[in-house]
């Protein structure tokens, strides 16, 4: 058995990777964010003796004269069209209620998923008694957001073939916050395995082959075994993206290939150590500026 011993002294200090030339972006609550009277006051802020305040932790965001701040820790706001990793929490009369992050469970209608085989018919009584051989308590999902409820409660639904049960893989939870929103967060990297980037912070990895066989799109769970390389594959993958997360990174598939491009060099269990985190995060931010510049 091997110790893996580091001296205090030894430790790497942290690089300056995120100052910019605007140190007033991020703000605590409290904090004074404007004295113009002509910004409108938006979510996180509030108005004081004709000062606009920071009422919680985040970084200021400006849409013309609208002035909002986006916590950098919250549970997740669900939009309209947002790609979600959900758990099955219980099954109910005519819907299953998932957990997804957000401040109440969400709801899956009967009447929003495909039947096996794709059928396209009115849901009957046998179909109801039928829900627990679809879906059951457990049971991880991705899905859409259909609609927002005026309470907050998220409306979802997984007609596509693209969404549904989720089979062999991992779960990754990060910060809502942390997922950039592109036109798709399906990917398949090409490494070796897949990702679904959750609107939500939830993201689920798995081997490129079984989302090829159309797995996500049914309600069958996949159980041949996992090749070594693929589980290996996963494995750097998920601690690739703890580690982007663990610098406020934010989460797409191009920072997360150039992340496991770039850690290589190293095992995965190295990844999980704290200096190696930040070489490699440093590494990834100076490509993702030089290509962006």
């Amino acid at each position: 058995m091997s110790i893996d011993i580091r001296l205090a002294n030894s430790r790497t200090s942290v690089p300056e990777l995120y100052q910019t030339d605007d140190p007033g972006n991020i703000v605590t609550p409290g904090d004074i964010i404007t004295a113009d009277t002509g910004f409108m006051r938006g979510h996180g802020t509030y108005m004081d003796e004709d000062c606009l305040h920071a009422s919680v932790a985040g970084s200021v965001e400006r849409v013309n004269k609208l002035i909002s701040v986006r916590p950098l820790k919250t549970r997740y706001n669900g939009e309209i069209g947002d790609v979600v990793i959900g758990r099955i929490i219980e099954v109910a009369q005519r819907k299953w209620r998932v957990e997804t992050h957000s401040r109440m469970d969400s709801i899956l209608m009967l009447s929003s998923v495909n039947l096996p085989g794709g059928e396209l018919r009115r849901r009957s009584e046998e179909d109801e008694k039928m829900m627990r051989n679809y879906l059951k308590e457990g049971d991880l999902i991705s899905a859409e957001v259909q609609n927002v409820m005026s309470d907050g409660c998220l409306s979802l639904h997984t007609r596509s073939l693209k969404y549904g049960k989720l089979g062999q893989g991992t779960l990754v939870k990060v910060s809502p916050s942390l997922i950039l929103r592109r036109k798709t967060h399906f990917h398949n990297l090409p490494v070796g395995a897949s990702v679904i980037l959750g609107n939500n912070g939830y993201i689920w990895i798995t081997p490129t082959e079984h989302v090829e066989a159309g797995e996500t799109g049914g309600y069958q769970t996949n159980l041949q075994p996992v090749s070594r390389s693929d589980r290996e594959a996963i494995a750097r993958l998920r601690n690739c993206i703890l580690a982007l997360a663990d610098q406020q990174m934010l989460l797409f598939d191009t920072s997360i290939l150039y992340t496991y491009e770039v850690s290589s060099k190293y095992n995965v269990k190295e990844l999980l150590k704290p200096e190696v985190i930040l070489e490699v995060v440093d590494l990834v931010q100076q490509r993702l500026e030089l290509e962006g510049g």
